[in-house]
């Protein structure tokens, strides 16, 4: 038996702050930074897709980038060649969802998802 407990967090720390090995590089500029006005594309895939039907073809506001993953909608079918795209963190009032509420609600979205609010 060790001395060390292996959830104590002076063990746990320099793994959680070593980089992802596996984590995707992209090398593009952000297309959306924070601060943009974005809006969601409507569409109804036949397909998996992580756009949540209530978020979709609505406005926000883009809080921050998240980093690159690969796209899952292509991911989740088992395909090993899915895209890599930046996700970001998007802001959405949820009266804008629901027709009601005084609260945000802020939703992790592929660039892919988004488009610049033209309304803006």
């Amino acid at each position: 038996m060790t001395d060390a407990h292996p959830a104590a967090p002076d063990m746990a720390a320099p793994d959680l702050a070593a980089p992802d090995p596996a984590a995707p590089d992209m090398a593009a500029p952000d297309r959306f930074p924070p601060g943009t006005r974005v809006r969601t594309y409507r569409h109804d895939p036949p397909h998996h897709t992580r756009l949540p039907r209530y978020a979709r073809g609505k406005r926000g506001v883009v809080v921050e980038p998240e980093g690159p993953e690969e796209l899952a909608d292509i991911s989740a079918r088992g395909r090993g060649d899915a895209p890599v795209e930046q996700i970001y963190a998007v802001r959405f009032e949820a009266r804008d969802l629901w027709g009601e509420g005084d609260h945000h609600v802020v939703l992790d979205l592929w660039e892919s998802y988004l488009e610049e609010d033209p309304d803006d």
